[in-house]
């Protein structure tokens, strides 16, 4: 009988203890209004399109600063993921302002808009404006690099420097993909899993890699898919597919006169529409190696730095060896 009564209570210990450390599933709405930012977050009120949105930034360092970098993010993330780099930003003296464009992060996703880069360049044209600042360097990192392109070309005499660390955009994607319907990436958005974005990430990313910090980056997805947004974020990661390929930034790049400087992970293989190529198209996307010196040879002030061994997220995967490159350039 004190056996019984043993067994039961261990059980009973047991189950309690995993009770206690069971963490409960994060819920986002669009906007995560629920997920930690490392830094601040404002609010700008934007009129576009004929809607107001609301454009979320982060802006540290202080406003009296001179030297200002604007730092861009990429399409599967958001402001967030640049709070190393930006507190480093910060003990080098910058102001740093972190714009979530609209559809991504805590930024409006809205029901109907007509994605672009230009648009994308003058809602962040007008924050920076908002906020008094008239000459910045532009990071841009993966789509981020394809915005901040156009946003140089667009506004170059506020631009003192363009830093593109793996943007995509290198090649002319619809010579060698099929055009979809924005259906088409809403029916795969929608019906992703956070086991899906992490083997995606884990493969195309980090070369079938995993650490606690990628698992993190993750965060806002887990939330989303667990909420009752998540088809309005899906439909907003579908609409913003079309500029990415609809926009093909090569031609600017000759017409850039910005110093500019691409630091590139020559592993990275980051090919978008590599599953849906034209009948008979043999070319290979994503041979960043080759993108690198090409993109390198068509701007005219620019200088590359190869990272050897890395991939799409270079500042994740060896922050010591980007960091040696990225700092002595906005040293």
């Amino acid at each position: 009988m004190l056996k019984l009564v043993s067994t039961i209570l261990l059980v009973m210990l047991i189950s309690a203890c995993s009770t206690l450390t069971k963490q409960p599933k994060p819920v986002f709405d669009k906007e995560l209004s629920s997920f930690s930012y490392p830094f601040d977050v404002n609010v700008f009120n934007l009129q576009s399109q004929n809607q107001i949105l609301k454009m979320r930034y982060m802006d540290i360092g202080g406003v009296k600063k001179e030297k200002v970098a604007v730092l861009l993010h990429g399409k599967n993330f958001s402001g967030y993921y640049w709070q190393r780099i930006a507190k480093d930003l910060v003990k080098r003296g910058y102001r740093v302002v972190i714009p979530d464009q609209i559809g991504f992060g805590k930024s409006s996703k809205p029901s109907y808009y007509q994605y672009s880069f230009s648009q994308l360049a003058l809602n962040t044209k007008l924050l920076l404006d908002n906020l008094g600042i008239d000459k910045y360097t532009i990071v841009g990192h993966s789509m981020g690099g394809m915005l901040a392109v156009n946003m140089t070309y667009l506004y170059a005499k506020y631009v003192d420097k363009l830093v593109l660390i793996n943007p995509i955009g290198l090649e002319p994607y619809l010579d060698y993909v099929e055009y979809k319907d924005p259906g088409f990436f809403y029916g795969r958005e929608v019906n992703k899993t956070i086991e899906k974005i992490r083997a995606y990430q884990q493969k195309n990313y980090y070369a079938g890699k995993w650490s606690p910090e990628y698992e993190r980056l993750l965060e806002p997805y887990k939330g989303w898919l667990n909420g009752n947004d998540w088809e309005v974020v899906a439909w907003n990661n579908a609409l913003t597919y079309g500029p990415v390929f609809s926009e093909d930034i090569n031609p600017l790049l000759s017409k850039i006169t910005t110093p500019t400087h691409l630091i590139i992970g020559t592993r990275d293989r980051t090919g978008p529409g590599r599953g849906w190529m034209k009948d008979g198209v043999n070319y290979e996307l994503g041979q960043y190696k080759i993108l690198g010196i090409k993109a390198q040879e068509k701007i005219k002030n620019s200088k590359l730095y190869e990272l050897p061994g890395l991939g799409h997220m270079p500042q994740f995967e060896d922050y010591a060896r980007f960091s040696s490159a990225f700092f002595s350039i906005l040293n």
